[in-house]
């Protein structure tokens, strides 16, 4: 691991229980996780564990500043390590995997709203959705393009063209 949770969880006046210990690591290892996969993640090793007891470790996880979340398309919020930089999140549509990309990025495009509309953002709760160079290469290939709300409009929306 490469966190030393058990200091920071005591510095801040609380231990390391087995829970929080399994939800950590399993946060670590799924990297982007929604609760019901952390859930199904800590269930291989406790079974007893419910998804309360996921929410909450997770709630206060995140208050200690060990975990942050992510609001990644309509469905829950997703979690990982609060360790990793600040980041904000690009989904594929076409293999659904989350890449991180560096906030400097996207840069440009918040001082543009703060100027133009005086609008403060948090990049770090961003995501921005289209293909993968992967999925974008098979996309163009002959034959493997597709239509509708993924087609060339849903790429130039992210930049593509």
């Amino acid at each position: 691991m490469s966190t030393d949770w058990q200091s920071d969880l005591r510095k801040r006046g609380y231990r390391l229980t087995p829970q929080r210990q399994l939800v950590l690591e399993a946060v670590e290892r799924l990297e982007h996780a929604t609760p019901d996969e952390l859930l199904t993640e800590v269930r291989r090793t406790a079974g007893g564990v419910n998804v309360s007891t996921i929410y909450r470790t997770l709630d206060l996880l995140e208050e200690l500043g060990l975990v942050s979340h992510s609001h990644i398309g309509h469905g829950p919020p997703t979690y990982h390590l609060a360790e990793h930089h600040d980041h904000m999140h690009l989904m594929c549509r076409g293999c659904e995997e989350v890449l991180e990309a560096p906030l400097e990025l996207a840069e440009p495009f918040a001082e543009r709203l703060r100027a133009t509309l005086g609008f403060e953002t948090d990049m770090r709760h961003f995501a921005i959705f289209g293909h993968c160079a992967n999925c974008a290469a098979g996309r163009r290939a002959p034959g493997g393009g597709e239509s509708g709300a993924d087609g060339p409009e849903a790429d130039a929306a992210v930049g593509r063209s």
